[in-house]
C-alpha cells in the first residue's frame, strides 16, 4: 500500500468582531536581509547584519552561502529582543567571508531570492554547486540568470531547461563585462548580476532588452545597497543610459546593517484596520526607504483608509468603508494578494493592472485569486495583465494557498469581515512570515 501525506491542517481565520486596535511589530524585510547576506558574503572584510528576518527563505539563503565556505554565526540577545518587544529584535548575523568553494549543493526551496542571486556567487566559487529544490522552483524562469552568465564566461549545466535543477561549474573567478538581458519576467535577474558584479574581473554592465521590468523598486534596493557596500553603480536614474546598469570591479566593504521591518508583511495587518475601521501602528516604520511596501500608505489611504508617520512608527487607520480601486501595480506586483482581498470587500469594482509577471510567481498568482475569491462567492476575472474584481457578498468555505504565502496572508484579511473562512496550509507563511497566525491573532486580542 502506498502511503500518502496527509492533507495540510486547515486554520480557522479569525472572524473580527469589531474594529481592531493594534501595534503589531513586523519582522525583518526578506528583500533586504537576503541581499545583504549575498553583499557581506562577498565583501573583503567581515560585516553584520542587525535584526535580520528569520524565515524559510532567509535560512535557506544563509546554508546556502555556508554551503559554499562563507562564515554567519548567529547571535541573540535574550534581554535586548524583550525590551523591544519581538523575539528578532535582539538578533543579529556576524557574516564571515571565506574563500567560496565547492562541492556543494544548494536547496532553493522555493526563494526567487535564492535561485536567481547565488548562481553569479557559484561561478565566483572553486568548484561545482548544484542547485535544487521544491518542484514548483523547477517552473519558474531562471532563463535570463544563466543565460546571462554564460555570456559572461560561466559553464552551467542545466541539460537545457533554462530552470532548476542545474550545477554551476564555479572557476574561482569570472570575466564579466557587458551583457543583454531580457528581465521582462523578473527583475531579479537584473539583481543577481548587480549583487556579484563587483567580484567579476571586469565588472558587469547589464542591458535589458524586452518589455519593461516588473518591480522596479527592487532593484534601487540592490543598487542603493551595492552603493552602501562601496560599489560605484551606474544607472538610468544617475545619468546613464534607459535599461542599463554598470557595476564597477572593486572590494565590497564590510556591511553592518540594521534591517529594516518588511513592509510588503505589514499589508494585511494595515488591510485589517481598513477592512474593520479600526487603528494599526507598525512600529520602526522608515521615513525613506527602497521597500515596495511603502506604497501601501498611498495604496489603502485611496482605498479609505488614513495614515500618518510618527517618531512610533505609521499609524494606520480605517474610515469604515472601503473603496475599489484602479491601480497599476506593475511596480509592487507582491501587494496584489493583499490589495485583491481587500478589493473584494469594498463597496465598488476595481481593476488591477501591470502584474501579468504574477503568473510566474511562487503559484500563478492570478488564477489562484480568481479561483479562491469566486470560491467564497466573489466575482473576479482574470485579463491580460491583472484582475478585475466586482464586489459580491462572500461566504464561508475553504481558502487554498498553493503553497504561496501571500495567498494565506490574503485569505486571513478575508476571513475577519467573512465568517467560517478555513486557510489551507496557513503555515505556508513561514516563507517570509514566521510566527503569522500568532501575530494574526494577537492583533485582534485572541
Amino acid at each position: 500500500m502506498t502511503a500518502h501525506a496527509a492533507p495540510p491542517a486547515l486554520w480557522p481565520a479569525p472572524y473580527a468582531t469589531g474594529a481592531v486596535d493594534a501595534t503589531v511589530q513586523v519582522p525583518g524585510s526578506k528583500s533586504v536581509t537576503n541581499r545583504a547576506l549575498v553583499l557581506a558574503s562577498l565583501a573583503a572584510e567581515p560585516g553584520w547584519l542587525r535584526r535580520p528576518l528569520r524565515s524559510r527563505d532567509t535560512l535557506l539563503m544563509a546554508a546556502a552561502l555556508r554551503a559554499m565556505g562563507v562564515g554567519i554565526e548567529e547571535t541573540v540577545s535574550s534581554s535586548s529582543a524583550a525590551a523591544a518587544g519581538a523575539a528578532d529584535s535582539g538578533e543579529a548575523w556576524r557574516v564571515i567571508p571565506a574563500g567560496l568553494h565547492g562541492p556543494a549543493t544548494v536547496d532553493v526551496g522555493n526563494a526567487g531570492t535564492v535561485m536567481r542571486f547565488l548562481p553569479p556567487v557559484a561561478t565566483l566559487a572553486d568548484g561545482p554547486i548544484r542547485f535544487d529544490g521544491d518542484p514548483r522552483c523547477y517552473e519558474r524562469p531562471l532563463h535570463g540568470v544563466i543565460g546571462a552568465l554564460r555570456a559572461l564566461g560561466a559553464r552551467i549545466d542545466d541539460d537545457g531547461r533554462g530552470a532548476l535543477p542545474m550545477t554551476v561549474f564555479g572557476g574561482g573567478a569570472l570575466d564579466g563585462g557587458p551583457v543583454e538581458i531580457d528581465a521582462s519576467s523578473s527583475s531579479q535577474f537584473v539583481s543577481a548580476l548587480l549583487l556579484s558584479g563587483p567580484r567579476f574581473n571586469q565588472g558587469v554592465q547589464v542591458r535589458h532588452v524586452g518589455s519593461a521590468v516588473p518591480s522596479m523598486p527592487h532593484i534601487r534596493m540592490t543598487v542603493d545597497m551595492l552603493r552602501h557596500a562601496g560599489a560605484q553603480v551606474d544607472t538610468p536614474e544617475s545619468g546613464g543610459e534607459p535599461d542599463v546598469w554598470r557595476v564597477t570591479p572593486g572590494a565590497l566593504l564590510g556591511l553592518d546593517l540594521t534591517v529594516e521591518p518588511d513592509l510588503s508583511n505589514a499589508q494585511p495587518f494595515l488591510a485589517a484596520a481598513l477592512v474593520t475601521g479600526g487603528r494599526v501602528l507598525i512600529p520602526d516604520w522608515p521615513a525613506h526607504t527602497t521597500q515596495p511596501g511603502d506604497r501601501l500608505r498611498e495604496i489603502f489611504t485611496e482605498m479609505g483608509g488614513s495614515c500618518r508617520l510618527t517618531d512610533q512608527g505609521l499609524e494606520f487607520t480605517g474610515s469604515g468603508r472601503v473603496h475599489g480601486i484602479d491601480a497599476d501595480l506593475s511596480e509592487v506586483g507582491e501587494l496584489t494578494p493583499g490589495i485583491a482581498a481587500v478589493a473584494a470587500l469594498a463597496d465598488s469594482p476595481s481593476v488591477l493592472r501591470g502584474v501579468a509577471h504574477l503568473r510566474l510567481h511562487e503559484t500563478d498568482r492570478l488564477a489562484a485569486l480568481t479561483r479562491e475569491i469566486n470560491g467564497l462567492g466573489g466575482e473576479v476575472a482574470e485579463t491580460e495583465d491583472g484582475l478585475r474584481i466586482s464586489p459580491r457578498t462572500l461566504r464561508g468555505g475553504t481558502f487554498h494557498t498553493y503553497d504561496d504565502h501571500r495567498m494565506a496572508t490574503a485569505g486571513a484579511v478575508l476571513g475577519l469581515a467573512v465568517k467560517d473562512v478555513d486557510i489551507e496550509n496557513v503555515a505556508t507563511t513561514a516563507k517570509t512570515l514566521p510566527d503569522f497566525p500568532a501575530l494574526w491573532t494577537g492583533m485582534l486580542g485572541n
